[in-house]
This record gives structure tokens, sequence and C-alpha cells, in this order.
């Protein structure tokens, strides 16, 4: 059989190092699925994954990337196929994850009939994928297209599209004429070492050396520079704060670790940034300016690779575009070691108290089970390589606080879109990429009704390929969507609402057993650290179900005036203000409750 251009892109890819599809299928990619199963019968190491739906194909290939660091790829049908895909590739897009989908469309003879399932794709992903979105009209265009696409996804870290109509899928492999109008291109790609001038490397050196309260910011794209931030903490006796995307970056048993910043942050963190005079931003685009120091109050320096994102969230004195850790290690010689004085005393006061303070209030009782006592236990149990993810709503908030990251472990959210149902589908993603290593998503019952329910049947499907079986849904069950729950009542001044915010009952663990998975329900307090024990120690995957209390409130570090009145207004409307009232008030004040 002559290679048609579907075999040719999936031998390109290969070359290209993609090992893995995330997928569904569709008549519109009938072609290129038909060329898939070839190639795999011909030894050529290249799986399709079906997820449950073309969104979860989407959130696995952006886990691919978080959990690789290498391109994560999609496939799709024509029409509702290829729109399902937009929300798990916009969460790609605004994590900065080099993710390739690739989508059917209708034979190029029916494009701008109308014809059934045709959809204008160009228009549909030109800002998911406005970094580059072309569609093949020949087979001679297909080298440079795939090429292209790969390789600016990869430098870029973003998201491109690749549409192939089902005619041009089946038409004989051309390579381009040596001739005019046409694109010669090949396979390859590594990324350079950027670091700044060393002129503007000894600025910022000269800053933060002359700082005396130096706070450091650090995220995702600090991930490569554990030790050198480690070191220039030490060196200027700062303290570090990680954004949501950086919590493995650097271990939380460091004394100067404050924690994750922001509303899901930890009062240290929120202390540092209020009183610092120097801050330091290592690979992250933190948004929220209520949490960073006001403007004026410090002088900054950030470190970032991408220079689309210098210099946006604060006025930064010195902005130096380059790798994290090559540019931090450009700054070694031009800083003095400082003597560790009050400033770094405080700091580490300050994480003192607040672990002792997290365990005060992991340890309340609730009606049944304190969601943060959940976590509390499971943290010195994680494996020392483990993956975790968290689903977007108050799971997010407790995997924020309430677990100590240590080297070694890998960890996400979806944090620039923050998505809900993305928790399942990272994990499921990260144990085709470690098939050795525990995953644990932690998620909410909303997230799991949404659609972690029916990605268990993917990993019902696939677990027993893993050579470690051991990937755990932990859902946190309070019938509820606790996040907008609090969120109404902390920022509208509303009550909750009933139509909009009550789940269905259902019974996880049950169908975990249904389906051929484990099934741990826990309902008392109790009851928590055996069920985490047994499920890191089972022979297969399991769905650990856990009652929890929707009363317990998600708390930020600081409380404003406007959140406090807001607050009290929706207690003055809202008929279950008993439970939620009682719960705030143990969380704000435990030493009070005589509970602890």
């Amino acid at each position: 059989m002559s290679t048609t251009v579907s075999d040719f892109i999936w031998r390109r890819l290969a070359e290209w190092g993609v090992d893995r599809i995330y997928g569904y299928p569709g008549d519109g990619i009938n072609g290129l699925l038909g060329a898939l199963n070839r190639i795999e019968n011909d030894g050529h190491f290249m799986r399709f994954i079906q997820a449950r739906h073309e969104e979860m194909a989407a959130f696995m290939a952006c886990g691919h990337a978080k959990f690789t660091g290498k391109l994560g790829v999609c496939a799709a049908t024509s029409g509702p196929g290829a729109i399902h895909l937009l929300n798990g590739l916009y969460d790609a897009k605004m994590d900065h994850q080099p993710v390739l989908a690739i989508v059917g469309q209708t034979a190029r003879t029916a494009i701008g009939g109308d014809y059934q399932q045709e959809v204008d794709l160009p228009t549909l992903f030109k800002d998911v994928a406005h970094e580059y979105v072309h569609t093949a009209m020949t087979a001679s265009q297909v080298r440079h297209l795939v090429d292209r696409a790969v390789r600016i996804a990869i430098s870029e870290r973003t998201v491109t599209c690749l549409i192939v109509p089902k005619d041009v899928q089946e038409e004989p492999y051309e390579q381009p004429e040596h001739a005019h109008d046409t694109i010669h291109t090949s396979v390859g790609y590594v990324p350079p070492r950027v670091v700044p001038p060393d002129s503007e490397v000894r600025r910022a050196a000269e800053i933060l050396d002359a700082g005396e309260r130096v706070a450091i910011l650090v995220g995702a794209g600090a991930a490569n520079a554990t030790r050198e931030i480690e070191i220039i903490a030490n060196t200027l006796g700062a303290g570090v704060a990680k954004a949501l995307l950086g919590r493995t970056v650097i271990a939380d048993d460091l004394p100067f670790v404050t924690g994750a910043i922001g509303l899901l942050g930890t009062k240290p963190s929120y202390d540092m940034m209020n009183e610092c005079d120097t801050l330091l931003v290592v690979g992250s685009s933190f948004p929220y300016a209520e949490f960073l120091p006001k403007e004026g109050r410090a002088r900054g320096v950030q470190i970032d690779i991408d220079p689309r994102l210098i210099g946006m969230r604060y006025p930064m004195e010195v902005n130096l575009v380059g790798d994290a850790k090559a540019t931090l290690a450009a700054m070694f010689p031009y800083l003095a070691q400082k003597k560790h004085g009050a400033w770094r005393a405080r700091i580490e006061q300050g994480v003192r108290d607040w672990w002792k303070l997290a365990e005060e209030r992991a340890n309340i009782p609730a009606n049944p089970i304190n969601p943060q006592r959940v976590f509390w236990e499971l943290s010195p149990r994680l494996p020392a390589d483990c993956m975790v993810t968290a689903d977007s709503g108050s799971s997010s908030s407790w995997y924020a606080r309430d677990l100590k990251m240590s080297p070694g472990m890998t960890a996400s959210v979806s944090g620039g879109l923050a998505s809900m149902g993305c928790g399942v589908p990272y994990a499921i993603a990260a144990k085709f990429a470690h098939p050795d290593r525990v995953a644990i998503a932690c998620v909410g019952d909303g997230a799991m009704q949404m659609n972690g329910m029916a990605e268990l049947l993917t990993v019902k499907r696939y677990w027993r390929e893993w050579s470690d079986p051991r990937l755990i849904v932990m859902v946190l069950t309070n019938e509820d969507l606790n996040m907008v729950t609090w969120e109404m009542r902390a920022m509208e001044g509303d009550p909750r609402y009933v139509a909009s915010q009550q789940l269905p009952s259902m019974n996880y663990a049950a169908f975990a057993e249904l389906i051929g998975l484990r099934g741990i329900r826990v309902e008392t307090p109790d009851a928590i650290a055996r069920a985490w024990d047994e499920a890191l120690s089972a022979d297969r995957p399991v769905v650990l179900d856990v009652l929890v209390d929707p009363d317990v409130p998600p708390l930020p570090p600081h409380i404003t005036l406007e959140q406090s009145k807001a607050f009290l207004m929706s207690v003055k409307n809202d008929p279950e203000r008993g439970g939620f009232v009682r719960r705030a008030f143990e969380q704000m004040f435990p030493s009070l409750t005589g509970k602890t």
C-alpha cells in the first residue's frame, strides 16, 4: 500500500518523539485512525488513548505536557468533536503548555457548501491556537504543516492546530517538489540557553543586595531552578512564596518557604508580601495585585523566559528575559552573603505558626468530616515521587495549603483557566507518562459528576498496563458546589442558592466497585488515616469517597472589610447560617473553641 497523508503525519510525529495520542474517534478522522492502526501494527511505538470525551482528551494532552515537559497531542473528528476540544486546549494555552490538536474537516469538495458537520475550523481555533492553525489542502504541503505545528508548539509553549480534510487524509503522500512556491522543512528543536546581558544581571543583583526585606515568588517557570532558588534565598535571607502552579518548585519543609500565595494562600505569604521592601519574581505571572506589595513600596526584579510576561503584574525595576536556572546562577557572583536577621527570623516564625494553625484547623471536628483533615492526613503519606493533581474548587484550597510537597514530587492544577474537570484526566495522563509512579487526583464531587466518573471508565480500560497500578481519585463529597457557594457569601453577600449549588447524592466508592476498581467510603474522621493507607497499598486504582462538611470555609489569608460586610449580609439572608457561621468562627479562632 502506498503511504497516505495520514500515514505520513503519524510517522513524522514519531520522528518528533511523539508516542501517544489522546482522542476520540469519528468519521471525520477515519483516514487518520486507519493509518494509526497500521503504524501500531508495523511496530512503531505510537498509541491511541481513547478518552470518554474530546474535552478530556485535550485535558490529557495538557496533563501529558505538564508531567513530561514534552509535546502533548490530541485528535478529534470534524464539527462537534473539534468543538469539544476547546476547553482543554485553552487550559494548555493559559498554562503555557505545548499541545498540538489534530482535527478532521469536511472534504475539500464540500467546504463552503453548508455540509453536515462543516464548521469554520480556522476561525474556531484562531484564538486558542493563534500561533499556528492551518488546513492541509494538498499532500505535498503536509510535511511543513506538521513540522511547523510541532516546532512552534514546543518553542512557544503554546497550542497549535492542524486541520486535515477527509479527502486529504486518504491521498497518497507527496514530497514537495524542488521548485518555486514549495516549502522544505526538517525535524528537530533544541531550546536555546537564554541568559540576559551581564550588565542587566549585575543591575538586578545590586537591587536584591540592597534590599533588607527580600521576598521571592516562584511559579511553574522556575521548576528547573530549585537549587538556585534555595541558594538565592539563603544568600539574601529571603522567604519564598509559591504560585499555585509552582507548588513543587521548592520543598515545603524548608523553614523559609511560606507556601502558596493568593486567595488560596497562607498568612505568612500574605504578610511577607505586605512587609517586604524588595520583590524577586521567578517564572510566574501570578495575577492578583492585592496579594503583591503595593506599588512603590518594594523594588522589583523579574525573571521569565517569555518577554510578553515581563513587567506585567508589578512595576519592576529590572526585567530579565532568560531561563530561570541559568539567570539565577549568573547572579551568584554579584550577591553578598547576608547575615540572617530579624526579617528572616520573622518569616520563619510565621511559617512555624502557620503550620501549627493549619494542624489545629484540620483537627477541628465537623459534620461529618473536616475536609482539611483529609489533606492533613495525606500529607505525611505522600510517596516520594508521587504525582498530584487537584481540581478547581474548594479541593484546590486544601491542596494549596495543607499538603507539604517534597523534592521529587510533581503536581499541577488548571492555573490560568481554573477549569473544573481537569483533575482526573491530568492524573490519567500522568500515569501513562510515568506508569511506575503513584498518581493522586484530589477532586470535589462537582468535578467528579461533571466528567470524573466517566473517565473512571478510561482508568478501568487501561490500568492493567501500568507497572504500578496505583491511581487514587479522592472525592470530597459534600453535595455542594462549595467554592462558588463561599464566593457568593464572601464576595457578593448572597445566601447559598440551592437551585444552582446543590448536587445529587452519589456513592462514588460503590460506582468504582461496580466497574471493577477499588472503592473506599469514609464517613468518620477516625477512618481517614486507615483509608489513605489502604488506598496507597491497593493492587488497583482506588476511589476514596470522603463525606465532608460543606460549612467549613476556605478562608483567605486576609479578610478585607468588603468581604466581612458581604459575609454578614449573606448571614442575614441565609436560612442555613447556623452551620456555616459556627464553622467560620471555629476556623478563624481555633484556640477559642476548645476542640483542638
